[in-house]
């Protein structure tokens, strides 16, 4: 029986592509997704999948030991906006869904592990621009409390147990497959959508805002390379830096108008404001392009481009 990948949280934005990537790289049969429910039956229905509850250790260990799992992708979260709301929801899922599969690890039913951070590590104290990959790291969200304590946690396991466990820090991320899910980033995709339909977008953040962004194509490639890149070569073991642009609501509004010159944008920030404020606006990388050859493809434009191409093709 060759060994298997497990997914969880597989019905999220990042997780449903990243599925989808691992089946055609691994093979259908040897990716498992799994979620809480079924709410995204193409995934459901397009390769094998279960019914997982991240906060349910018993329940990962059968799933991981009967399918002879032996790499997780931990992808379950309670994202930033969500998370203000419901903290302690959002702290038992993050923390206790990590535990699980580290303790899964260090038992040897699995042997490797992703686990992704966020810039929302980061906080009102660290530099801004250029934000280095060894910094200050005062978050003031409790999903970025989640992400700090996690890093510790999967750089602790690494040196005491060995574990093999990857990780990086998650820009805002942007994709034309799946809606966003309650993340304070979350105004970059919505604006797209809204443009096609409206031609007008109230944003939640002030015009200036600028945040760090990814395309969904770039991050998946990116959690791809950290996993088939040489043990050797993941000399951080806590969560790499990972870039890709930073942009403003502003500027994201006039490289739309370059295909849809009537459109129209409105301010209107909201508590999402103050959990901007306290991120960076631009991200050094430097070591994951040093250690993994890590490199981004998509530019702003390339990025509007290939939104508007595909939402107007899939809203036909």
């Amino acid at each position: 029986m060759s060994s298997k990948i497990l997914i969880i949280g597989a019905c999220g934005q990042i997780g449903s592509e990243l599925t989808s990537k691992l089946r055609e790289i691994y093979g259908t049969d040897n990716v498992i997704a799994s979620d809480i429910n079924t709410r995204k039956l193409e995934l459901v229905n397009s390769g094998p999948f279960t019914i997982l509850d991240a906060k349910n250790f018993n329940a990962i260990k059968d799933c991981c030991k009967n399918n002879n799992v032996k790499t997780v992708y931990l992808m379950a979260a309670l994202l930033s906006a969500t998370g203000e709301k419901y903290p302690m929801e959002a702290w038992d899922l993050n923390m206790n869904s990590l535990f699980h599969v580290l303790n899964l690890a260090k038992e040897k039913v699995i042997d490797h592990v992703f686990w992704p951070s966020s810039i929302a590590v980061f906080g009102p104290t660290t530099p801004k621009e250029n934000t280095p990959q060894y910094t200050i790291m005062e978050p003031t969200t409790v999903y970025g409390i989640t992400k700090q304590v996690g890093e510790r946690w999967c750089e602790y396991y690494h040196n005491k147990y060995g574990v093999d466990v990857r990780s990086i820090r998650y820009p805002g991320i942007i994709s034309w497959k799946t809606l966003p899910g309650g993340g304070t980033t979350d105004y970059a995709v919505e604006i797209y959508h809204k443009a096609l339909k409206e031609k007008k977008y109230e944003c939640f953040l002030s015009e200036n805002t600028a945040l760090p962004m990814l395309f969904m194509d770039d991050a998946i490639k990116a959690t791809v390379d950290i996993m088939t890149a040489n043990p050797e070569a993941i000399a951080i073991r806590s969560s790499y830096n990972l870039s890709g642009i930073s942009f403003t609501p502003k500027e994201i509004a006039a490289s739309i108008q370059k295909h849809i010159p009537d459109f129209k944008i409105t301010y209107k920030p909201d508590f999402r404001q103050q959990i901007a404020d306290s991120w960076p606006k631009s991200i050094n990388d430097s070591e994951a392009c040093e250690h993994w050859n890590w490199k981004h493809s998509f530019d702003l434009d390339a990025i509007t481009k290939e939104m508007l191409t595909q939402l107007k093709e899939k809203n036909q």
